[in-house]
């Protein structure tokens, strides 16, 4: 197998998706995202919440049946503004994680991998909601629980390696975890990534089990840089199987741990916003499918 060899590592990553690739973009296409963020932004306020998981497509993981690639905390009271995403993201250039804060919109662009817009937010009311909010905006925790080095594929319990989504679920374990909530207010700085997931484990959070399908794409890993599997249990590796945060357990996560948690899911193709309510998945073909679907179209 030769997949990769001769490219440097950005393009190696480049042709796998693994990094975003900045094209530009029509007049009228930025309108129609602009015009789906105000619908998104109008879901995300009428949740009351004052934080949302938000989670779109980025990655074409479709030959998995993967739908969402890439999650962040959207954040009502952010400073970059109202409703921005905190999330961990791979910088291509710098061949390094960064944690930053992107406006919804922008957020909802970098989604149209496959040609339609896809985003689920899960909304949760009370206390679970205000601790997040918390945890999430105090910049201390948050740059405590990035990890050094960055893997797509990284596997959800070992520290080796971390990926976006990992990062997500271990602010949720920062937010929720009170084993030592004393401590934990004196110093933000001391919660860590092995007691995130220490946490997580008590608590029976399931990460994703891709199932690969090939030897050939379990040691992709190989070439590119961005995938790995040196962290990964070898029982794992012999079954073509990696265990890996993905949204979809996030929010299984999120449902689990607040049973009251709300799901809306919206797409965007063809110029028809389609706004679904609840925790079955819209289909593939961005149709309404449940009674109470609403269409919304962009003439």
């Amino acid at each position: 197998m030769g997949l990769g060899l001769g490219l440097s590592p950005l393009a190696q990553a480049q042709s796998f998706g693994l990094c975003e690739r900045h094209q530009a973009v029509s007049a009228g296409d930025q309108d129609l995202i602009l015009r789906f963020t105000a619908t998104v932004m109008r879901e995300l306020d009428r949740s009351g919440s004052s934080t949302a998981l938000v989670s779109r497509a980025g990655t074409d993981l479709r030959r998995f049946g993967i739908r969402y690639s890439h999650a962040g905390l959207a954040l009502k009271d952010n400073p970059e503004g109202a409703w921005a995403v905190r999330q961990l993201y791979y910088v291509c250039d710098e061949s390094r994680p960064r944690l930053f804060d992107q406006g919804l919109a922008a957020f909802l662009l970098a989604g149209q991998a496959t040609g339609t817009a896809y985003v689920s937010i899960v909304t949760m009311p009370g206390f679970k909601d205000t601790q997040l909010r918390d945890r999430a905006l105090d910049k201390p925790t948050a740059l405590n629980l990035l990890g050094a080095h960055y893997s797509a594929n990284a596997y959800a319990y070992g520290l080796r390696y971390q990926n976006c989504n990992q990062w997500v679920a271990e602010m949720l374990a920062a937010a929720w975890d009170d084993t030592d909530a004393r401590a934990q207010a004196a110093d933000s700085r001391r919660y860590e990534r092995a007691q995130a997931q220490r946490w997580l484990q008590t608590q029976s959070y399931e990460p994703a089990q891709v199932q690969v399908g090939s030897h050939g794409l379990m040691f992709i890993g190989q070439w590119v840089p961005l995938l790995h599997v040196d962290d990964h249990p070898l029982d794992d590796l012999y079954a073509l199987r990696m265990r890996v945060s993905l949204p979809d357990s996030l929010q299984g996560f999120m449902r689990q741990q607040v049973p009251s948690a709300q799901r809306v899911e919206l797409c965007l193709k063809d110029r028809r916003i389609v706004v679904h309510r609840g925790w079955t998945p819209l289909g593939d073909e961005c149709e309404p499918g449940s009674p109470g679907d609403e269409v919304q179209r962009l003439d």
